[in-house]
């Protein structure tokens, strides 16, 4: 059975890009344009192995939701990585405080993508 993944992102043009990287290499994707989408994903999922969230969108941003996902029972262990135009130590810092396991600066490569959600993705 594929596993799943949520991308959650403002950009749909980058979700395009990343759920054509992570479908070709056999995961299932769910998508959403902000956190709070996010979160109803996350409501309506049987089980999320891995999340990629962008940093800053609208109505709540990629620090806040990876906060909210720590506290969510069925999906508190899924690992996240942040995928971000933001590259300063604070916000990663921010990001690990909040739980996130790896952070990409866009324009990322797909092959850095698929390497760091393979190595994260849980069985």
């Amino acid at each position: 059975m594929a596993k799943t993944i949520l991308i959650v992102d403002d950009s749909s043009s980058l979700r395009t890009v990343v759920k054509l990287a992570l479908t070709r290499a056999g995961y299932d994707v769910l998508e959403a344009g902000d956190g709070q989408q996010g979160l109803a994903q996350l409501d309506k999922a049987a089980k999320v192995h891995l999340i990629v969230s962008d940093v800053n969108m609208p109505v709540m941003d990629g620090i806040s939701f990876v906060k909210q996902v720590k506290q969510h029972p069925r999906h508190r262990f899924a690992p996240v990585v942040m995928l971000t135009t933001e590259g300063q130590d604070a916000k990663k810092e921010q990001g690990r405080a909040a739980g996130a396991k790896a952070w990409i600066v866009k324009p990322f490569n797909p092959p850095q993508l698929l390497d760091a959600v393979s190595k994260l993705i849980l069985p």
